[in-house]
């Protein structure tokens, strides 16, 4: 695949896993189902669809948990960050969205599991919201060394 140019990269919290895609993603959507919200810790997951041949590992091997008797996570063994979710010997690879270098290209336009949907989610817009600065402050906020891979191939 390194002949094919990416339309969108990514990858895990460390760098240690890195991904392409040479497509744009068939469609994005977000799962409620209850195993989805235990593979992230979160009441949901933002999943893009691409086809497995559009798609490659351009650094390291992520782990693989098998989660169902249908299903494989992919995630990265260094840092846990959870990358994708597999049909066993399907031919489609779900990314999770966070881990592209640029979320802001992937917007769900869709929503499945709904039966394990968190009553409050349909509420999030309404939250008041604040930056990160405005959060914990400046001050301490420029004592903050990060160890999180750029959001770019390195």
């Amino acid at each position: 695949m390194t002949d094919r140019e990416a339309v969108l990269t990514g990858g895990c919290q460390c760098g240690a896993i890195r991904f392409a895609a040479y497509a744009q993603p068939i469609r994005v959507g977000l799962c409620h189902c209850r195993m989805c919200q235990k593979a992230v810790g979160a009441p949901f997951i933002s999943l893009a669809l691409i086809r497995s041949p559009d798609f490659a590992w351009t650094r390291g091997t992520p782990a693989v948990y098998r989660s169902s008797t249908i299903a494989e996570r992919e995630f990265c063994g260094a840092c846990g960050t959870p990358l994708s979710y597999r049909e066993v010997g399907g031919k489609l690879a779900e990314i999770t969205t966070g881990s592209f270098d640029r979320p802001d290209l992937v917007v769900p336009t869709y929503a499945v599991g709904a039966e394990s949907q968190l009553e409050w989610v349909s509420h999030i817009g309404e939250l008041p919201g604040k930056t990160t600065a405005e959060n914990i402050g400046e001050e301490k906020l420029s004592k903050i060394v990060s160890h999180q891979h750029a959001d770019r191939d390195t």
